[in-house]
């Protein structure tokens, strides 16, 4: 089974480029023949990719040193050294590229088949070839190659959602996820079921128009603080364009813990109390009385809009996903 991994530290390498070569042309009844080392060749590239199929950075935790290869040494006739391969490193869409020292951003993948040279190869030395002259017929030396860069960096992956369900442990996000889009999270009635975020996309307009939806692990109080699990993922819905608050309708605190889940993502980035949402009070099925709907509407409403649907039995779903479209994506469906 595959890990979530977020965040991981690794050392990038790039070839060192080739020596020239020192070299004087050997010929039968040529008794004085001239310079002929060639260049060394150039270093190899680390290069970083991002690719929708991966999903984690799980497998950079074993080897914590990515190197391309070394550019090889000219030769004589006048022959360059082949350059050193690069090395590509996929990572997932959404990854951050940090310095591990000043932490300062380096670069943002965002978008699929985007690439970014992180480390550039050293240029190969040149030949003595390259230092004939008229005043100096005989050079008898070259150029080392040069070193390739060399840095410590981190990959920190935010997962690029248009959507982030957040609510309370067990407040049915993974089974609403799993109803909405094509995701298979894990689902049973206890609370922290999920340990890490897991992605869907939601197809709508006959497949004309797609978004995809991020269920956050359950947030607690002190989730910014580092209690729980949330402050491993609240990072995941930074980037997201509005927000499912999401509340279990058997276990119903509404004002209370909208105020927790506002102070939470506040505390870790105020810019998230700015993005639109929507109230989703879930598992109304097991509600006995049909008034106690329009009751939740008329205490509740004045908190923002109300949506009450039971994930598990598909009810009120069809129109939750048109008040999204509405609500979040009114721009893009024109």
């Amino acid at each position: 089974m595959t890990s979530f991994i977020d965040e991981v530290p690794i050392r990038v390498k790039a070839g060192h480029g080739g020596p020239g070569a020192v070299h004087f042309h050997k010929e039968k009844f040529v008794e004085f023949g001239g310079p002929d080392g060639g260049d060394g060749g150039q270093g190899g590239d680390v290069i970083l990719i991002a690719e929708s199929r991966i999903m984690t950075l799980e497998n950079y935790l074993p080897d914590r040193m990515y190197a391309a290869e070394d550019g090889e040494s000219g030769s004589g006739n006048d022959k360059h050294g082949k350059n050193g391969g690069d090395l590509t490193l996929k990572v997932p869409i959404g990854t951050q590229v940090f310095d591990q020292t000043t932490m300062e951003l380096i670069y943002d993948f965002t978008k699929e088949g985007e690439t970014y040279v992180i480390a550039k190869g050293g240029r190969g030395g040149k030949g003595n070839t390259f230092f004939k002259s008229s005043t100096h017929q005989t050079p008898r030396f070259s150029q080392p190659g040069e070193d390739g860069d060399s840095f410590d960096i981190i990959l920190q992956l935010k997962l690029l959602a248009d959507i982030g369900i957040v609510g309370l442990p067990n407040a049915g996000k993974s089974t609403l996820l799993a109803k909405i889009t094509h995701a298979h999270p894990k689902i049973a009635g206890y609370a922290f079921t999920t340990l890490s975020p897991n992605l869907g996309v939601v197809h709508r307009d006959n497949d004309s128009f797609r978004y995809t939806v991020a269920d956050i692990p359950g947030i607690i109080e002190g989730a910014s603080q580092g209690v729980g699990l949330g402050l491993s993922f609240l990072k995941h819905i930074e980037r997201v364009q509005g927000i499912l608050f999401l509340f279990d309708g058997g276990n119903l605190y509404l004002e209370e813990e909208l105020e927790m889940l506002r102070n939470e993502l506040g505390s870790y980035n105020e810019t998230l109390l700015e993005k639109p949402f929507l109230l989703v009070i879930n598992k109304i099925d097991i509600w006995d009385d049909p008034s106690f709907t329009e009751e939740i509407k008329q205490n509740y409403s004045k908190f923002g809009e109300i949506i009450l649907i039971s994930a598990d039995k598909e009810t009120n779903l069809d129109y939750l996903l048109d008040r999204i479209d509405a609500v979040f994506f009114s721009e893009r469906m024109k």
